[in-house]
């Protein structure tokens, strides 16, 4: 399998985050996923670095993230 049946293929944890917060802000973003980078003095970069290293962490934003492109996708129906 080359992955290309995965939505999240060839997108980077950055772009992914990003994304995320440019849809949901920070503020929502914890709200939604209770980890401390995304709550307190939040940045992409100590995300990044939080998210790397916690693979249960990293799968709620992935999940989170395929959510919002469904959202999207229904919306602009």
């Amino acid at each position: 399998m080359n992955g290309s049946n995965d939505p999240l293929h060839g997108l980077t944890l950055e772009a992914i985050v990003t994304e995320l917060v440019a849809y949901f802000g920070w503020r929502e973003l914890g709200q939604r996923i209770e980890i401390k980078c995304f709550r307190i003095d939040p940045s992409v970069t100590s995300s990044l670095k939080f998210l790397r290293k916690t693979p249960w962490a990293r799968a709620k934003v992935e999940s989170l993230y395929l959510f919002m492109r469904r959202e999207q996708a229904r919306a602009s129906r």
